[in-house]
């Protein structure tokens, strides 16, 4: 049975789920207002900022980044405030520094926090206006040399895909070239350790998008083996770096897989889909017991296995709300007495270091990563992107600031949209990538230039290799 996309977009099942939705947020917004401790029109300001931001990033000229960046702020600032107010009193996991609880400082945070989602609604508004969005159609492949090559070697680039992947994975598990919250144990010669980093974030995954666009074109119809594969790299992967993230590059690859099928009128099955909604959360529940495990076993001095498994359940519950970052960094930031230009300098100028924890973690919480043992770990908390740039405490250097982040944000999905081949699995991908950065910002800050370094090397390598791969055809075909 095959579906069309546009049908399933607009079915009653789709409509119910978006009224249930809404319901919630209507229903957990009157019992936090009742409890909010600041200004109630304070709280419904943010409330509105907060939920305009998630509504845009779903409209139709909607780009990724618009759609990823209002989910994680969402997430970080809207959700756990309001269910940590509505319901544990206004306490929360994560540490808040000097923030006192008052109604005052409470009012101060989400003051804070509404002035920098504004500046990122307005450069979504004004991107849409006069800069880029997706055209509703998109015929054929751009990157025909690569589509060629892929075409007459299918089944042997899946083989070595895998094979890469499973052998990156690996190697990195045993050798602990790049793991979260862990210390470097392996240096490797040539600048490897960064390649691996790369292949480990977003590498190997921009190769399943590549390899899913390819597929989707050859049959015009989902292909769900590919999608499996996709699935099976991400969980591989991010038990290699001991991270709980499975959800993002998967989330990401799936959502740019939907806007594929409705651009490129591609066919949806719908057993297809069935499998890929069972199997997705297997693979990422499996995921996050399967790392809290690994995780509770490495981090911790247990002297039993019950104790570790106590700790992997422990663990896992606060993840789906505490895992984000957001809120808790606005309200250490703007309750911090001393804010200014030179804090904002002397932030600004952190400098990478495995033994050493995050200025953020040193000058504005009570933090116990500060007494870990730094020369196995390395922990450190985040402010995010927004208590970042109200270090100087200045409201108009933040709305400026992240009216300027999402300007950019919006260049390098469309550079990634032209360089890659108009490839929106492509696009999702690495507007995740952007986005995650921004809403876990705060540490060593000046290395932001790395991860965008690679996103643009990222991008030309698979521009280049189109360009050498259609010489290539071009020659065969004359032969």
């Amino acid at each position: 049975m095959r579906l069309d996309f546009e049908q399933i977009m607009n079915n009653k099942l789709l409509k119910a789920a978006l009224f249930l939705f809404w319901g919630m947020v209507i229903a957990l917004f009157i019992m936090a207002s009742i409890k909010y401790a600041g200004q109630w029109h304070v709280y419904l300001l943010f409330s509105a900022v907060s939920n305009l931001l998630l509504y845009f990033g779903f409209r139709k000229k909607a780009i990724f980044f618009d759609t990823f960046i209002g989910i994680f702020f969402w997430l970080g600032f809207w959700l756990k405030l309001t269910i940590r107010v509505a319901f544990s009193g206004g306490l929360f996991n994560q540490a808040v520094g000097y923030f006192d609880g008052s109604g005052a400082a409470f009012d101060k945070a989400l003051l804070v926090a509404s002035c920098g989602l504004s500046g990122f609604l307005l450069a979504s508004f004004l991107r849409d206006k006069v800069f880029f969005h997706y055209p509703e159609k998109i015929e054929g492949i751009q990157h025909k040399g690569l589509f060629e090559f892929y075409r007459h070697y299918r089944k042997t680039i899946w083989i070595l895909f895998i094979a890469m992947f499973v052998f990156v994975g690996v190697t990195n598990a045993y050798l602990g070239i790049y793991q979260r919250g862990s210390i470097t144990r392996t240096i490797l010669p040539f600048g490897l350790n960064g390649v691996y980093k790369w292949l480990l974030l977003f590498g190997l995954a921009s190769i399943s998008a590549v390899i899913l666009r390819f597929e989707f074109e050859l049959g015009k119809k989902t292909s769900w083996t590919v999608v499996i594969l996709s699935l099976l790299e991400s969980f591989v992967t991010n038990i290699s770096l001991l991270s709980r993230g499975m959800i993002l590059n998967v989330g990401a690859l799936l959502y740019g897989i939907s806007k594929c099928i409705k651009i490129n009128s591609i066919s949806l099955k719908f057993g297809h889909l069935m499998i890929t909604l069972i199997v997705l959360p297997l693979f990422f529940i499996g995921s996050v017991y399967f790392v809290n495990y690994l995780r509770a076993d490495k981090f911790n001095d247990f002297q039993t296995e019950q104790e570790v498994v106590q700790e992997m359940h422990a663990s896992t519950t606060p993840l789906f709300i505490d895992r984000w970052v957001g809120i808790e960094g606005v309200m250490a930031v703007s309750s911090y007495p001393q804010l200014g230009w030179e804090l904002w300098r002397q932030a600004l100028n952190e400098v990478y270091d495995e033994n050493q924890t995050s200025f953020y973690d040193n000058s504005f919480i009570v933090s116990s990563y500060v007494k870990t043992d730094k020369s196995k770990h390395h922990f450190i908390s985040l402010p995010g992107v927004i208590a970042f740039a109200y270090y100087p405490g200045s409201f108009s250097f933040l709305f400026l600031g992240m009216f300027f982040l999402g300007g950019v944000a919006a260049f390098f999905e469309y550079a990634t949209y032209k360089l890659g081949g108009m490839n929106v699995i492509l696009c999702a991908l690495l507007a995740q990538v952007i986005a995650f950065r921004f809403a876990s910002f705060g540490y060593v800050p000046r290395q932001s230039y790395l991860l965008f370094g690679t996103i643009f090397l990222n991008l030309t390598i698979i521009y280049l290799a189109d360009k050498v791969f259609l010489r290539f055809s071009k020659k065969r075909a004359g032969d």
